[in-house]
């Protein structure tokens, strides 16, 4: 547990702290930092110095190290009440040059702090983008979420799931600390970055081009977030805040009874099996009438209770140490989150018959879909600098991610020539854990060593998910019967029970080594990692049945019709319900991963101009899903050996201007979801989702040229262009069929490419004296993608691949008074959602999404003495439906007027205001 102390300013002297760099971005150790004329401090191991000055005085600073060249920052002031940082970049000293005198070079303390936020980007060693430490202090951001919106080239899904380059969440990976994340979502591969508070966050660094050191398995992006390690100073801050939704507020809201925990996201038992259950095959031992003795006793809730929405709520707490303990530098973090947000959704779920320009309708579903969001977690970490050469830090990240919602259904179903209504009610609860062990050690002046290992934990629970379904004949005056018969179904009268337990383990450690050649500092990387993941799935599918028609008990609406008095003995003669639960193996299966992983990496400075980082990565991978038997059909088994090479070069032009040029090889892996031959039905999609043993990993080969343009600090002109190729890329497809007989599954076409070109702009607009407090920034993308398999006939787009992005951001930064405001504008093209049925004669082409601009807006103002901040976020301005549309003719792009609607979906505009205090 950590022990916070906050120290009050005594003699009116603070602490200055800050972090020294060279110009690879690596921190630098031994650095004497001092007053001119006075003691000083030495930096450690992770290139961070502390000095105690006094208020109210400008001084200069000397930085000094062997083998660099002196520095000195003037004008340094410090302030009561607020962060005192200094963070500064040194430059390697070129050779000892005999009977010269040379000038340390001089810089102001402002010019310091704005030159090297922009130099660590600069600096990086491939295509990247970087948000510091700094820029994300100025902010008014909450989470890194937010702060991830205002990377050029990034847009959001649903506030916390990212797209790089237009490419959605398969293509993208996540990194905490140097260390590798795995997902927070059991059935994607996907990161909640909204968990993160900004407070705690140190820079976050997206690469866009493959480097050996980090690992492999992403296209898009490697999303990395640093957090904090000691921070500059005590800190202790609060924060709450409320909203809604333009679509719930004042509005009717249904919800579904449930346990007293339901606001903490977590299920208190209130939708547990009844105590007379106990496992599967005991249960398949009962006789029929003690099986529907279970079904009987379970709870009869089948509809919402209508009321008000309630406000969205927020909390946060975050707090800081920078002590002393056992006489050792110490630091650490805490933090405390908590949202709960309400939304509504109106939702079209239609499914088509598409027979050239003839369009019907073979289903009309309309579905109002209410669900209260919860999310919660806490975020620890305590680090010991031991001395200036050795440091250790441990770090851990709990979060907790419930949905809990019904959706009432309504419409139309032309194939079975009948009315419809129903719902599904589901709440499924998420819960994250890591706890991570970092050491850094400098063994030697030109040798480090970097180790680490962390343990994760995912846990997906889904108790008591259930669907009913009401059908009425079109065109009669029959009541509406509940859609039940002798045999058992996930359509109507299902009671699923769901769970997945992810284990991961991670180990590994790097060794770094400079040694100088050509008379510039040359780095050799070496470094090995080992994960391993345990996965078990299973689901309890248990369905209500009719064994003997009863039409006057299928007439009872749902808040009855599952009454215990309605419940027989399970007999075969029985025209009372009877309950049982869908045989088969392939509702649950186990997987194991192990990756090894190894790498070399040389960091060559062949010239004062040009950088060379080049390197290979070598990764094993070891896999089992669906069972450990050979003999089980779901047996499932392969290991494969992964060389994956990288090239980054970097020629600087002049100081302003750098020209990159990079290739590489990585790979994408099959989510073992999309491995495991498991058949679910989807409520939503009307569907089944289904596994596919067969997949194959997707290899691919990247190339980068950018041309980056730095005028000054704070702004960049950047254009590129980036080749990729996909061997085996992996798509979901569907296959047209009756109703719930229709499924989604996986497959690998042969290959696809994609290329396109990238332009980035951050401007100050201080060129205009009117306009001296914005900054603008623009990112904008066209990528062409095609994905071909002569044995399947394609040739079309890669699903999931937008054909152009647009970024704008608008941002005004007020700092005498504290106010800052952004705008921020985002729109992806139009990209295939779901590969259609390529059978002969399915009547089923491809669902695109069409595109959606989003515009959002935030307004920020510092309060008590720069002690308080209130915010404004408007989210979702535009309000425009999400279009899910299938083409009748060579079109891709979306006409509203013509193209036969698949999906869509409106989402509300969102308004919240929150109120934070720094002590």
């Amino acid at each position: 547990m950590l022990l916070f102390s906050f120290s009050f300013v005594q003699a009116q002297t603070v602490k200055l702290s800050g972090k020294v760099i060279n110009e690879k971005n690596e921190p630098v150790s031994g650095v004497t930092v001092k007053v001119t004329g006075a003691s000083g401090t030495v930096t450690d191991i992770g290139g961070i110095y502390t000095l105690s000055l006094s208020i109210g005085k400008k001084y200069e600073l000397e930085f000094s190290a062997v083998g660099y060249e002196n520095k000195t920052i003037t004008d340094v002031e410090v302030s009561s009440g607020q962060v005192n940082e200094l963070n500064v970049v040194i430059n390697v000293k070129a050779k000892d040059l005999e009977g010269i005198v040379v000038t340390a070079k001089k810089s102001s303390a402002r010019m310091e702090t704005v030159s090297s936020a922009i130099q660590f980007q600069k600096n990086t060693n491939t295509v990247a983008s970087v948000i510091s430490a700094e820029s994300i202090r100025r902010s008014p951001d909450r989470n890194t979420g937010e702060v991830l919106k205002r990377i050029p080239g990034v847009s959001l899904q649903e506030n916390k799931f990212v797209v790089v380059r237009g490419l959605a969440d398969r293509y993208n990976q996540a990194m905490l600390n140097g260390i590798l994340l795995t997902s927070t979502e059991p059935d994607r591969k996907a990161f909640s970055f909204d968990m993160f508070p900004a407070q705690i966050v140190d820079n976050i660094v997206i690469n866009k081009a493959f480097v050996p050191e980090f690992p492999g398995e992403w296209a898009g992006g490697l999303i990395q977030i640093n957090t904090k390690d000691v921070p500059a100073k005590n800190f202790f801050n609060v924060q709450v805040g409320t909203g809604f939704n333009s679509q719930t507020v004042g509005k009717d809201f249904y919800k579904v009874p449930g346990g007293k925990f339901d606001w903490l996201g977590v299920d208190d038992g209130y939708r547990s099996l009844p105590a007379t259950y106990t496992t599967k095959s005991q249960f398949d031992e009962l006789s029929a009438a003690d099986k529907a003795a279970i079904g009987k006793s379970m709870k009869n809730s089948w509809t919402g209770v209508k009321g008000k929405a309630p406000l969205n709520t927020s909390f946060q707490v975050n707090g800081g140490m920078n002590t002393t303990l056992f006489g050792k530098k110490t630091g650490g973090v805490i933090s405390v989150v908590y949202n709960k947000i309400n939304r509504y959704q109106k939702l079209l779920n239609r499914v088509n018959s598409i027979d050239q320009q003839n369009v019907s309708i073979d289903y009309n579903y309309n579905d109002d879909k209410y669900s209260q969001d919860v999310s919660w977690g806490a975020l620890g970490s305590l680090t010991m600098q031991l001395n200036s050469l050795n440091k250790i830090s441990v770090k851990s990240v709990l979060n907790v991610n419930t949905t809990n919602f019904i959706t009432n259904r309504s419409g139309i179903s032309n194939v079975r020539n009948d009315n419809i209504y129903g719902a599904e009610i589901k709440f499924r609860q998420n819960t994250f854990f890591t706890v991570q062990a970092i050491g850094e050690h400098s063994l030697a002046a030109p040798l480090k060593l970097k180790w680490y290992g962390s343990f994760n934990i995912l846990d997906a629970y889904t108790p008591d998910q259930r669907r009913i379904l009401y059908t009425q004949t079109i065109g009669s005056q029959d009541p509406y019967l509940l859609a039940i018969g002798n045999s058992l179904s996930q359509e109507s009268g299902s009671r699923i029970y769901q769970t997945l337990n992810d284990y991961i383990y991670t180990a590994g450690g790097d060794l770094n080594y400079n040694f100088n050649l050509f008379n510039q500092k040359q780095t050799v990387k070496g470094g090995y990692m080992l994960q391993v993941k345990d996965r078990l799935y299973d689901a309890k599918p248990f369905s209500v049945y009719l064994p003997v028609d009863n039409a006057a008990l299928r007439q009872l609406p749902a808040d009855q019709v599952f009454a215990p008095g309605n419940f027989g003995d399970g007999a075969g003669n029985s025209n009372k319900f009877a309950f049982d639960i869908i045989k088969g193996t392939n509702f649950r299966y186990l997987a194991n991963t192990i990756l090894n992983a190894g790498y070399i990496q040389f960091d060559n400075q062949f010239s004062p101009l040009l950088r060379v980082v080049w390197g290979l990565r070598v990764e094993n991978y070891d896999q089992l899903v669906g069972s450990t038997k050979t003999s089980d059909p779901r047996y499932t088994y392969s290991k494969v050996n992964d060389f994956l090479p990288g090239l980054n070069a970097t020629l600087k032009l002049n100081s302003k201007t750098n020209l990159r040029l990079s290739g590489s090889q990585t790979v994408i892996r099959p989510e073992l979801r999309e491995l495991a031959f498991l058949n679910l039905y989807d409520f939503e999609l009307n569907a089944s989702i289904q596994g596919n043993p067969a997949l194959k990993r997707t290899k691919v080969s990247n190339a980068d040229i950018r041309y980056e343009f730095y005028p000054r600090a704070g702004e960049i002109f950047s254009i590129g262009v980036f080749y990729k190729y996909f061997a085996d890329p992996i798509e979901q497809i569907f296959n047209a069929g009756s109703g719930g007989a229709s499924t989604f599954n996986y497959q690998n076409p042969e290959k696809a490419k994609s290329y396109g070109a990238e332009l980035e702009i951050r401007q100050k607009l201080d060129f205009v004296n009117a306009l001296k407090n914005f900054t603008f920034q623009a990112n904008a993308a066209y990528i062409y993608s095609r994905v071909e398999d002569k044995g399947l006939n394609l040739k079309r787009s890669l699903q999931g691949q937008s054909p152009y992005t647009v970024n704008l951001g608008l941002m005004y930064d007020l700092e005498k008074s504290g106010i800052t405001a952004t705008v921020l504008f985002n729109q992806i093209g139009e990209r295939i959602y779901l590969v259609g049925d390529i059978s002969a004669g399915a009547g089923s082409p491809d669902i695109y999404e069409a595109a959606r601009p989003i515009l959002d807006f935030q307004l920020a103002k510092k309060l008590i003495k720069n002690k308080a901040e209130i915010r404004l976020n408007i989210s979702d301005i535009l309000n425009q439906t999400q279009y899910f549309y299938q083409n009748t003719d060579d079109k891709t792009s979306f006409q509203k007027d013509k193209d036969p609607i698949r999906f869509s979906r409106k989402w509300g505009t969102t308004f919240s205001i929150t109120f934070n205090y720094s002590l």
